[in-house]
């Protein structure tokens, strides 16, 4: 069968947050297009949901890990340092200057 192509406006930032979860999903934004007009045209309705994690869900794995890298860091650099400290140490680091 023949392809054609089929052009949908639609705000710039819904087709960003729609071509992210069809990412998501492993598939491209035209291919969950195509499942969806077969799935309507085959049950005549709107025939199902694909979801992805809430965002609530996401929300907390996000925070988890942030709080994961914190202990880590909090756990392997030392602690209590001035700014003054802090440039000194990345000047050292960036000059290759040992203690």
């Amino acid at each position: 069968m023949a392809q054609v192509t089929f052009s949908v406006r639609m705000d710039e930032g819904l087709k960003e947050q729609f071509d992210s979860l069809c990412t998501d999903f492993g598939m491209t934004a035209s291919t969950a297009i195509n499942v969806f007009a077969r799935a309507v045209v085959r049950e005549r309705r709107i025939p199902f949901e694909i979801a992805a994690p809430q965002y609530d869900d996401v929300r907390a794995r996000a925070k988890a890990s942030v709080a994961a890298l914190r202990a880590q860091a909090k756990k392997d650099f030392p602690q209590g340092l001035s700014l003054d400290e802090i440039n000194e140490e990345i000047r050292k680091a960036r000059y290759g200057e040992g203690d």
